[in-house]
C-alpha cells in the first residue's frame, strides 16, 4: 500500500480527507466517494494507488450492479491491468495529469476498439469497433482507467424506452 494509507477499524475501508491545511486527516470517506480531484491528487502524491482505487470501484460495482443495471460491458481484468500499469508509470515520475489513474466508465454510445459497442441498440448489438472514439482515445492518453460501458438510450435518443436489449438502468 501507499505511504499514508490509513484504513477503519469497523469496515477496512480507506479513510481520510485533506483538511484545510492540505494535510491528511482522519474521516469516513470510502474511495468510491472521493472526487476526481481528491482521488487525482492522492494518486499523484502517492497516497492511493490506481491499483487500489479500480478495484474498490469494481468491488462497488459487484455491490449494486445487480439492482442498478448500469452496466452492459464490465472490463475488470483489463481495468486492473491498466491500473497496474498507472501505478508503474506514476511510481516511475512518468505522471500523466489529473486523470492518470482515475477509473471511468463510459456510456454505449462511444467506440472503444476491441469492445462491444451497441449503443444501447438490437441494430448494434454485436458491433465491435476496430479504433477507439475520439473522447476515449483521449482519455486513454490522459491515463484514465476503463471500467466498462453504460447502459443508455438506443441510440442517446428520447425518453426512458424499457424495450432496450439490456436491463434498464433505474
Amino acid at each position: 500500500m501507499y505511504r499514508g494509507t490509513q484504513h477503519s477499524p469497523a469496515t477496512g475501508e480507506r479513510i481520510f480527507a485533506r483538511n484545510g491545511g492540505g494535510k491528511l486527516a482522519q474521516v469516513d470517506k470510502k474511495l468510491h466517494h472521493l472526487t476526481i480531484h481528491e482521488a487525482g491528487k492522492l494518486l499523484k502524491g502517492g497516497e492511493l494507488s490506481p491499483v487500489e482505487l479500480t478495484q474498490a470501484f469494481l468491488d462497488r460495482i459487484a455491490e449494486t450492479d445487480d439492482r442498478l443495471h448500469s452496466f452492459i460491458t464490465l472490463l475488470s481484468e483489463e481495468a486492473m491491468s491498466e491500473a497496474r500499469a498507472a501505478e508503474a508509470e506514476i511510481r516511475g515520475g512518468r505522471y500523466r495529469g489529473p486523470l492518470h489513474g482515475i477509473p471511468i466508465a463510459l456510456k454505449d454510445l462511444y467506440d472503444t476498439a476491441g469492445v462491444r459497442t451497441t449503443a444501447g441498440s438490437r441494430v448494434d448489438f454485436d458491433r465491435v469497433p476496430t479504433e477507439d472514439s475520439t473522447p476515449t482515445a483521449r482519455l486513454k492518453e490522459a491515463g484514465a482507467i476503463l471500467l466498462g460501458k453504460l447502459a443508455m438510450h438506443e441510440f442517446a435518443l428520447g425518453g426512458p424506452d424499457w424495450t432496450t436489449p439490456f436491463e434498464p438502468a433505474r
